[in-house]
């Protein structure tokens, strides 16, 4: 036991409210009765193990979340946390390398919470070209180096668009998981990002980044990759994000640029 049972039902009906699901829909898709569920919630009833997990899997709660949620019901955490470096991520560290050095000539990332880098690939120079050196000093958070006035900031055509759809990303991330510090990311990033009408400057399917470089402009489109089926808290925070030419100018602009790196 790591906590007291004082909590699970002002938690259960916290995430049920932010998911916007009645108690009615949540006990069906977690194969109780909304009877019980009410029960719970009101602290007249307390939660097994099973139906904990039931629920917080039925409101698509992270696995950190989840973790929570069964602390505040009084059990110890189902999902094992491990670091980066430990040997029980070795398989998955050495997938990613593999994964990253793939991507080549174009850039890909590894990012966990809150934005901060955790891998690269070479072509990821292109972004921290001409970058303040504290932005660039571990760890680094690609958010802010990407969207900071001395980051990348400067040299995107189109910050306001892009940024905005950045912005609106984490939002929506954080109205579906409540979190102050990731508010308070938000907030600070949004200062950053200017101001602009809605242009017609877009894909359809992406906003492309249009980025300055020592080279001429490059127009990128990203692929975010998530580990769905992990049951490691940390592997299932991480984020592969793989940036794709959106246009056969920037292909040979970034294949120059790694012959270049190469030599």
């Amino acid at each position: 036991m790591t906590t007291t049972r004082n909590g699970v039902g002002s938690e259960l009906a916290r995430w049920r409210r932010s998911r916007r699901i009645s108690q009615l829909e949540l006990a069906s898709l977690a194969g109780t009765t909304q009877r019980h569920l009410s029960f719970i919630e009101s602290g007249r009833s307390q939660p097994g193990r099973a139906i904990v997990i039931r629920l917080a899997e039925s409101l698509g709660l992270s696995l950190r979340e989840r973790n929570d949620l069964l602390a505040a019901a009084g059990f110890a955490p189902v999902f094992i946390e491990s670091g980066l470096d430990e040997a029980a991520l070795r398989p998955v560290r050495t997938a990613l390398e593999q994964i990253l050095h793939g991507h080549l000539p174009y850039p890909a990332l590894v990012i966990g919470p809150y934005g901060r880098l955790v891998a690269v690939n070479d072509a990821v120079e292109v972004f921290t070209e001409g970058a303040s050196p504290e932005l660039l000093a571990p760890p680094v958070n690609l958010l802010r180096l990407i969207l900071h006035p001395d980051g990348m900031a400067p040299r995107v055509r189109n910050l306001g668009e892009w940024g905005r759809h950045i912005i609106e990303n984490l939002r929506a991330r954080a109205r579906r998981s409540p979190d102050p510090r990731l508010d308070a990311l938000v907030d600070e990033l949004a200062g950053y990002v200017p101001q602009v009408p809605v242009g017609p400057d877009h894909l359809g399917f992406a906003v492309p980044l249009r980025l300055a470089s020592a080279d001429g402009e490059l127009r990128l489109i990203t692929t975010l990759t998530s580990f769905a089926t992990a049951t490691d808290v940390t592997l299932a925070e991480l984020h592969l994000e793989a940036f794709l030419p959106a246009d056969q100018p920037t292909a040979e602009l970034l294949r120059i640029r790694a012959e270049r790196r190469a030599r």
